[in-house]
């Protein structure tokens, strides 16, 4: 299983990339093999502004639709549009071309309430 120990992540399985105050966001590795092949992702709130853990999108897999949680605030600023076409990167490349969205965060402090990948790679048993 994969965990880099450059992301946060989120309970949830959500994990997130710093750069500035822009946070990219996808699921984790676990969180895909849990899912299984994943068929779909939507995310209708591009360029809305959102708190901390509300629903930003869902990921519907073969037997299972799962709702995606923000980690942090902010307004969503991209929506990786290659997964309307090929969601499997979801699987394939989650912390790379699986990638979701992309947030300008509104309080980059929420962060430090993230775990880094010692703490959730005790979550997930790794």
């Amino acid at each position: 299983m994969n965990i880099p120990s450059e992301l946060k992540y989120t309970k949830d399985h959500e994990w997130v990339r710093v750069e500035g105050d822009v946070a990219t966001i996808g699921i984790t590795d676990f969180a895909q093999g849990e899912l299984g092949d994943i068929v779909y992702v939507e995310v209708e709130t591009l360029d809305e502004t959102l708190d901390k853990e509300e629903v930003f999108g869902t990921v519907e897999a073969v037997k299972t639709v799962s709702d995606l949680f923000l980690p942090v605030s902010g307004e969503i600023i991209a929506f990786n549009e290659a997964l309307e076409e090929e969601p499997e990167k979801v699987n394939e490349d989650p912390y790379g071309e699986g990638w979701m969205i992309r947030v300008r965060m509104s309080d980059p402090s929420e962060l430090e309430a993230l775990m880094d990948a010692d703490a959730y790679k005790e979550l997930v048993g790794a």
